[in-house]
Order: C-alpha cells, then sequence, then structure tokens
C-alpha cells in the first residue's frame, strides 16, 4: 500500500490525528500545506509540513495541489480539509482536482447545510431536535430580544451561522461562542460581529443545560455513493475553554453508538442529501431522558478524529477501502476507549461527570486509551518532537486552570 499519499490543509490536531492514522493502518508518511507551522505537527516525521502564507487564496491551493500531482504521479493521492476553511475551498473547487481522491459533499449540498441557519431547516425535515432558536439577519435594538420576543429564557447562547465567514473578519474580543445574560448583552454582541465585516445570519439560541460531560459528538464516514459505512458516538468529557477554542474536545469516552436515540435519523439525513465523505455532529444532552439536541453538522473530520481511530475503527482505513468498494454495510461502533489530547490527569480533574471519571480511568487501568499525542514512532529517536509535546501537554494545565472556572456553557 506503499503508492499512498495522504494531502492535508492545515497544520492543528485535526491534522495530526488523521496523520497518524494513516501511519498506523499504511505505515505512510503525509503531507500537509498550511499558512504557518502549529504545535499539533512541529517536528513531526510522519508529516511533511510546508508553510504557504497565502494557502488559503484558492488559485494558490490550486497551483500547490497541481504541483505536488505532478511530482507524485501514479499514486493514490487522497485530500483533506482540517479546518472549515481549507474543507470549503476543497469541496468549492473539488472539479478541478480530479487528481485527488477528495471525499466531501458536493458543492451544492455544502451551501445549504454548512451553515447553521440553513442546517436546523433540513434537521426538520427528518425530525433531528435543535435548540429552540432566533435567527437575526442584522443588528436589532435590545427591545427586540427580550425573552418574550425571543421565546426562550436568558442567558441565552449568540453564535454565527457560518463559522467560515466568521472567523475571516477578526475582532479584538473575537470568541467561538458567547453567552448572553441579557437582551442588551445578546444585542451588543451581535452588533459587534456584523460591525467586523461578518456578511452571513446570526443564531440566538436557548441554552441547553448541563456542561461539558452532556455534549456528545457523532462521527459518520459516507462512501463515494452517498451510502453511511460508519458511525461512531463519542461521549465528551470536558472541552477546552479558551476563546478560540470553546467547544473543542479535550478528552471523550467511545460509548455504543447504538444508545443514542438520533443516530437513524441523522443516517436518512446524510442518505437523503447524498452526503459523501466525513461529516461531524456536536450533540447535546438535555438531562430529560432521551433528549438531545443537535447544534451544528462539521462537513468533515472532526479535529477530535482519533478518539474514533482508537476504537478500532481507522479512519484512514475508512476511506481507503469502504470510499469506492460498492459496499453497503453500515458499522456501528460499541468499543468503548478513553482519548485524550490533554494528560490524563487534566481531564479527570475538571471532568465534572465523575462516574465518567470513573469509568475513564477503568479504561486507562485495562489499556483501553489513546492519547493523540502520544504516538511512539514519532516520538522514538526524535528529541525535539518529543520536548514539544512534552510542553504542549504541560500547558495544558495552565490553559485549565485560567479558563475552566468560567462556566462557558452552550
Amino acid at each position: 500500500m506503499s503508492d499512498i499519499i495522504p494531502v492535508f490543509l492545515g497544520a492543528d490536531l485535526n491534522c495530526y490525528n488523521f496523520a497518524r492514522a494513516f501511519h498506523e493502518a499504511y505505515g505512510v508518511e503525509s503531507y500537509a500545506y498550511g499558512r504557518y507551522p502549529m504545535a499539533p505537527t512541529k517536528y513531526s516525521k510522519i508529516i511533511h509540513f510546508t508553510t504557504v502564507p497565502d494557502m488559503d487564496n484558492e488559485d494558490t491551493m490550486l497551483r500547490i495541489l497541481h504541483d505536488f500531482a505532478a511530482q507524485h504521479k501514479g499514486k493514490r493521492l487522497y485530500l483533506f480539509g482540517c479546518t472549515d476553511d481549507y474543507a470549503a475551498m476543497i469541496i468549492r473547487r473539488k472539479a478541478e482536482l480530479t487528481e485527488y481522491i477528495a471525499p466531501g459533499p458536493a458543492a451544492d449540498l455544502y451551501g445549504s447545510i454548512q451553515k447553521k441557519a440553513e442546517f436546523y431547516e433540513v434537521c426538520d425535515k427528518f425530525g433531528i431536535p435543535y435548540p429552540d432558536t432566533k435567527i437575526l439577519t442584522a443588528p436589532v435594538d435590545a427591545a427586540e430580544l427580550t425573552a418574550e420576543k425571543l421565546g426562550f429564557a436568558y442567558p441565552i447562547i449568540v453564535k454565527p451561522s457560518s463559522s467560515v465567514d466568521y472567523w475571516k473578519h477578526p475582532f479584538d474580543t473575537m470568541k467561538k461562542v458567547y453567552t448572553a445574560a441579557t437582551p442588551a448583552e445578546a444585542a451588543e454582541i451581535v452588533k459587534t460581529i456584523y460591525a467586523s465585516g461578518y456578511p452571513d445570519r446570526m443564531v440566538l439560541q436557548k441554552m441547553v443545560p448541563g456542561g461539558d460531560d452532556h455534549m456528545r459528538v457523532l462521527t459518520a464516514f459516507s462512501d463515494e455513493n452517498g451510502k453511511v459505512r460508519a458511525m461512531c458516538l463519542g461521549h465528551t468529557m470536558v472541552e477546552e475553554h479558551t476563546p478560540h477554542g470553546l467547544g473543542n474536545h479535550a478528552a471523550i469516552v467511545s460509548e455504543d453508538t447504538t444508545s443514542l436515540p438520533l443516530v437513524e435519523n441523522i443516517r436518512k439525513m446524510l442518505e437523503a442529501c447524498h452526503y459523501t465523505g466525513f461529516s461531524n455532529f456536536d450533540i447535546k444532552y438535555s438531562g430529560t431522558p432521551g433528549d438531545y439536541r443537535v447544534f451544528e453538522i462539521n462537513l468533515r473530520q472532526g479535529r477530535s478524529n482519533y478518539y474514533v481511530t482508537a476504537t478500532g475503527m481507522n479512519i484512514a482505513k475508512l476511506v481507503v477501502e469502504k470510499w469506492s468498494d460498492g459496499g453497503t454495510d453500515c458499522v456501528l461502533n460499541k468499543n468503548e476507549v478513553f482519548w485524550h489530547h490533554v494528560p490524563a490527569q487534566v481531564a479527570f480533574t475538571y471532568t465534572e461527570d465523575k462516574d465518567l471519571v470513573a469509568r475513564a480511568k477503568a479504561l486507562k487501568a485495562q489499556g483501553k486509551e489513546a492519547c493523540s499525542l502520544l504516538y511512539k514512532p514519532d516520538l522514538m529517536w526524535n528529541p525535539v518532537r518529543y520536548a514539544c509535546v512534552l510542553e504542549q501537554l504541560r500547558r495544558q494545565f495552565k490553559k485549565f486552570k485560567k479558563y475552566y472556572p468560567v462556566k462557558n456553557k452552550r
């Protein structure tokens, strides 16, 4: 299988997790391009990273990828975006990248479900519940955002419908997700975001009670014919709480995928839409038995995708072996594994559900544990990488101590 070459756009943990999966499955090294290097992939022996300052320019992307393909003729080239922006670029220009196998949805489908507001419209058709929501298309006065007019009480959640467009218009107080305690605060958040140049709709939502441990993540893989071939459920232990990282999974216990009541609804939605490639869903359990609310869909593998590989469902193998095999089977993971990209002790300390902590500790004791960055083949005889990884893990203690006490609940 040495003719396989994975190519990634991005340099974050998403990239490293996927490259590690390819290395484990096929012993191949990956290539990655991005605007700047990032710690998760620095000094790695399994990823060849190239800095391209304007890699987010589509003409530059096409030139780089065409040149790479010309230099590796006869190889099976697999292409993936590791951020929403890069994934969107590949989806939009996939017809011009015929040298690559680039699993991902069609461009017209991307336009209909990538944005949260549009995604919720699709959810309505398939009985997939989401939090009570109010959509705005422009700033409004606080008087228009009272609990009575919204239909749900404060505090509320405020977030952009299009994360791709949102991150293109940075400002000093920028966060991934906002919490507003009053109508005046909600109005000010919306006004600030629109003032930055953000062009799309804004989402105001009822806050679903519960902390990080009420979150679930569902990853699905659909083949080139739009058949869902694999699904894996993760129970979030704790998330990151830095302003730009809020909502990123820091530790997960994988669970029996069939235990999620929405699994069949989501499978039917994906197949009806003829979705192809990886999809990743953020879901929250409200605390009421059976009540799960979907927040959004990511049209790519999630940043925490190694939680899937760690169960034995290697995501690289899903792509290589199921993308075009013509099969119809759908594997639902049932294996429990404790995955983390922060030190295990950080996960144990900051996870509020102590029963979940006990499960994670038991899995760790059984050897059913995986830390993304602690990959022996990449650390062996690689002291600079080893030092870099240790420093990344060490800094997590300080980050959680600084940011976690602020209850940024969605």
